[in-house]
């Protein structure tokens, strides 16, 4: 049974406890939008390729995405795709400045992978608000320490391979 928090129940974190999500080293993450609702786009197929055809809100969420190390200089991007209901990228955060372990805690957070995280789903609910275009995200994400080179390795193919597998999925051929 979850925790319970002023007589209500909170859902318990899927974060890797005593774990520096500041700390050097690569990321997965996964950042879905609420209700799983389409509004990055739609997924087409041309010439034995498929890709996203973005909504605004989709080339905006793309736009962030690319600018996330110019506010955060110690991260950098690695493979990511932008679908239709989610996003999936790999972060590597390289700090020569970070001199001292602090686990992940509730409450404030600067210079982790919340914070960028934050940022960048704020920015773009920023941008769907001054445009008054509907958009909402999905509350938490998803994220994944990346323990070594095979695994590393795995999460691009599957970044990559995602978008045709969307499309094989939809047409049932999986």
């Amino acid at each position: 049974m979850p925790a319970k928090f002023n007589n209500k129940y909170r859902i318990a974190t899927n974060r890797l406890p005593g774990y520096d999500y500041g700390a050097d080293g690569w990321y997965f993450v996964t950042i879905c939008t609420k209700n799983r609702l389409h509004y990055f786009g739609e997924i087409v197929e041309t010439r034995n390729c498929a890709a996203l055809q973005p909504t605004a809100t989709g080339l905006i969420a793309n736009e962030y995405w690319l600018q996330i190390p110019q506010h955060y200089p110690f991260v950098q991007l690695d493979a990511f795709v932008v679908m239709p209901d989610h996003i999936h990228g790999i972060l590597f955060f390289n700090n020569p400045n970070k001199t001292e372990w602090k686990p992940n805690e509730f409450g404030p957070q600067s210079g982790n992978l919340a914070a960028v995280i934050r940022a960048f789903k704020s920015s773009v609910k920023r941008f769907t608000n001054q445009k008054n275009i509907a958009f909402a995200w999905q509350r938490l994400y998803h994220d994944r320490i990346i323990r070594d080179q095979a695994e590393l390795d795995a999460v691009r193919n599957y970044i990559s391979q995602n978008p045709a597998k969307w499309v094989c999925e939809i047409n049932n051929d999986v």
